[in-house]
């Protein structure tokens, strides 16, 4: 297997081959990671970067003349970029997702008009939540028809990585069914908000996105709601990608403490009065606490693989409902552990570095920001609730996107 560049987009075709594209890609975001996590600008040229990388692309099945690699390689792909910049790692979150729906659900016009794009360097936005429902997803956007003509009106909000995509993801409902439109991003009607204000995770630039009657070709448009109506993954390998954002955040967070603690630190007073050390890495606390942390980083780590392993199995299609399970529930396990490590992690690191590590010039805050605003999507208190239900109960997990 091999990396070949082709017209300036690199395709990649193995799983070493997209470990070190993604190393590539993480390394040009470490010099202006803290610039983008205070401006919160859009980070045009870092995602066209990423789009040439060919990462976009390797979840596209073989018989769509895609790679076709497996979770295991998309989730340490996620994780290595996430320990650098979390933002950049979600930004293509929703990406992942529409090629699973289209491998899975999309039809032989829908596959052979948006894979080849998808191969050529193009990503998907998702415009798929929205604000003033009783949830997320009490969707008011519709399609509207007119004989043969389509219409889309609607307002959503988070559309993570929308704003470069070169097409948007939109759900809506078309009567009493839940669709897809897939609509280009420059289309008439449509319309894309920066009002994405939060204190962490602020390069996704997830704002919002406004759709006055958009044209929509009846070609573009898939039936969602069948999805949900059989055993499924596309909620568990959706959240797979978070987790492994999760743990990139702690690893990242874990990284940057060892640097504090060994390149700039000072021991406290009592630990060299006492005669304990005369380094800060010496302190026994500290020694004891990051040892603690590391542990449980690296649980966090064997928790994801074990997961991405459970979805190589189980596959895009489970076989039935008790493998769907098996799937979501290990996906379930790795999201709730890492959310908890990345936020411990993120916040002990100031316990171990002391108040100078505090400095707004170190920017070591945003790992906490990235954590606790990227958890926040998702409480973890559910997808313990699906495992504890499963395990004691037998029951099984919802069937819905986010497991």
């Amino acid at each position: 297997m091999s990396t070949t560049a082709l017209a300036g987009r690199r395709t990649v075709s193995g799983h070493e081959q997209a470990l070190a594209a993604a190393d590539t890609f993480a390394e040009s975001l470490s010099d202006s990671v803290i610039d983008r996590d205070r401006t919160g600008e859009l980070p045009v040229a870092e995602l066209q970067r990423f789009d040439a990388s060919g990462l976009a692309a390797i979840t596209v099945p073989e018989r769509d003349d895609g790679p076709d690699l497996p979770m295991t390689t998309l989730a340490e792909v996620i994780r290595r970029i996430a320990a650098v910049d979390p933002a950049l790692a979600q930004a293509p979150q929703g990406h992942y997702l529409m090629v699973d729906v289209l491998a899975v659900w999309g039809d032989d016009d829908q596959r052979a008009t948006l894979f080849p794009e998808v191969l050529a360097g193009g990503r998907f936005g998702n415009a798929l939540a929205e604000r003033g429902g009783t949830h997320a997803q009490d969707l008011r956007t519709r399609i509207t028809r007119d004989g043969d003509r389509l219409r889309l009106d609607g307002r959503k909000y988070y559309c993570t990585g929308a704003l470069t995509s070169r097409w948007l993801a939109v759900s809506a409902l078309d009567g009493d069914r839940l669709v897809l439109a897939f609509v280009r991003r420059e289309a008439r009607g449509v319309t894309l908000d920066h009002d994405w204000n939060v204190m962490g995770q602020r390069a996704t630039v997830s704002g919002g996105a406004c759709f006055e009657a958009v044209e929509v070709d009846p070609r573009r448009l898939l039936d969602y709601q069948r999805a949900f109506e059989v055993p499924q993954q596309l909620g568990a390998r959706a959240q797979l990608v978070h987790a492994a954002i999760e743990v990139g955040i702690a690893g990242g967070a874990l990284r940057d403490a060892r640097w504090f603690v060994t390149e700039k630190g000072r021991p406290f007073f009592e630990a060299v009065r006492g005669g304990w050390t005369e380094t800060a890495g010496g302190d026994p606390h500290v020694i004891q606490r990051f040892g603690r942390l590391a542990t449980q980083v690296r649980a966090a780590e064997t928790l994801l693989a074990d997961a991405a392993a459970v979805q190589d199995e189980v596959g895009r299609r489970p076989a039935d409902a008790e493998a769907a399970a098996r799937g979501s529930i290990a996906v379930a396990q790795a999201k709730a552990f890492a959310s908890e490590v990345a936020v411990q992690v993120a916040s002990d690191l100031f316990s171990m570095t002391g108040a100078s590590a505090a400095d707004e010039k170190h920017d070591l805050s945003r790992h906490w920001r990235n954590a606790r605003t990227h958890s926040s999507h998702d409480p973890v208190d559910w997808k313990y609730h699906h495992v504890g239900n499963w395990l004691l109960n037998g029951a099984f997990p919802p069937n819905h996107g986010q497991l």
